[in-house]
């Protein structure tokens, strides 16, 4: 149902009123020659309902037909913004509908003359940031308290994923982090890239810094090591380990004392697991203490097995990639609560994960290290204004 004239349903060129639209841009057409409606999706609405008091059911056909690189009908969500454009004569004559399939890109369908689709994105200004803090309790807080995007500390634990356990930062961890912010108009819409960003924990510094080389962007060391590691420190990007590897664990359910050979990260039911490194489903099944589990053959050396799944994404023999999301925390099996229990093997013996030095990716190429080196001074010039910035007391 159409939102009211006051909260935008027209823009009329007398007065223009259009609050929850006011950030549009109109994708290009000019609000005082046309007259533009705005809506969302309903449940139980589909592409024909908005559609058909604007076109024929023929012509609709053609169009849909004539867009199907453009605009998928089939697969519109509830809650979308959508737009129809209409001229300013006696017959209200469709010019076009607008969907937006997020803030972002958008398709048009062409309701006049030529019915075609045609995709397209609005114009997003990236603009850089900069921030430093101290961690008192996680990273997510501390961002967080500062009315930072949350996002961005995920961004920084999927950069350090193969170098700093982020389930155990110490109070008085530090960083400083340059990255992109991006903006529709005055509108923040996301993060885009982290530039660089130094992470001091336990005392010792951890420096990452983006660097594009042979058509990929990557994340390396002052030295240009690669960041990326074979696999994963955990399964999870945030949680909380509650048990380690160990020959000797009182067993919760079992009441006994008993090997634990894996690792146990608590979530809230429903987070999502992540597969630590690529690999094949050698097994997608349920067992009576394992709970909904899958287990993933990445070489002929290691194997990891993540149980306790409340619904598992993947099948046997499929192939997944690092940080792919191949289930659901539960609390299936023998279990006392909702967690991911995680186990590494390594040639057929169980091992420690945590306790593995697994080799780095590529490094820079020598061919691109004077571009490289170059790039990283003007980084850690930056990097060193915002960190003088934060112990002045100032705002980043």
């Amino acid at each position: 149902m159409s939102d009211t004239a006051e909260c935008g349903e027209e823009v009329d060129c007398e007065g223009l009123s259009v609050s929850p639209s006011e950030r549009l841009d109109f994708f290009g057409f000019d609000e005082f020659q046309y007259r533009i409606t705005h809506d969302t999706l309903e449940r139980g609405e589909f592409a024909s309902d908005i559609l058909l008091p604007h076109i024929d059911y023929p012509s609709m056909e053609r169009l849909l037909a004539n867009s199907k690189e453009a605009f998928d009908a089939r697969r519109i969500k509830v809650g979308r913004p959508y737009h129809i454009i209409t001229e300013r004569d006696s017959a209200a004559t469709p010019v076009a509908m607008i969907y937006e399939h997020d803030l972002v890109n958008y398709s048009i369908l062409h309701l006049k003359d030529s019915l075609y689709g045609e995709r397209a994105q609005r114009e997003v200004e990236v603009r850089e940031a900069q921030a430093s803090g101290v961690v008192n309790s996680s990273l997510y807080l501390t961002l967080t308290e500062q009315g930072l995007s949350q996002a961005l500390a995920m961004e920084m634990a999927d950069i350090y994923a193969w170098t700093i356990d982020f389930y155990r930062l110490q109070k008085g961890d530090r960083f400083t982090v340059l990255y992109d912010q991006r903006f529709i108009g005055d509108e923040f819409i996301g993060i885009g890239d982290v530039k660089a960003c130094m992470f001091e924990h336990k005392g010792k510094e951890f420096k990452a810094y983006a660097f594009e080389q042979n058509g990929k962007q990557d994340y390396f060391d002052e030295d240009g090591e690669g960041l990326r590691k074979a696999f994963l420190k955990s399964p999870l990007k945030f949680g909380r380990l509650t048990s380690g590897f160990t020959m000797r664990r009182f067993h919760p359910v079992q009441k006994r004392f008993k090997a634990h050979l894996g690792t146990d990260y608590a979530a809230p039911r429903g987070t999502p697991i992540l597969s630590t490194g690529d690999g094949t489903v050698i097994k997608s099944s349920y067992t009576k203490n394992n709970g909904h589990y899958v287990k993933i053959r990445h070489n002929g050396t290691y194997t990891t097995q993540y149980l306790h799944m409340s619904k598992r994404l993947v099948n046997v023999g499929q192939a997944v990639k690092q940080g792919e999301t191949i289930g659901l925390v539960g609390a299936t099996g023998l279990a006392t609560g909702p967690h991911v229990c995680y186990r590494f093997w390594k040639h057929g013996k169980q091992v420690d994960p945590r306790q593995e030095d697994f080799p780095s990716t590529d490094p820079v190429l020598d061919t691109e290290r004077d571009r490289f080196l170059a790039a990283i001074q003007e980084y850690e010039e930056r990097l060193q204004n915002t960190e003088k910035r934060l112990y002045a007391g100032l705002q980043p």
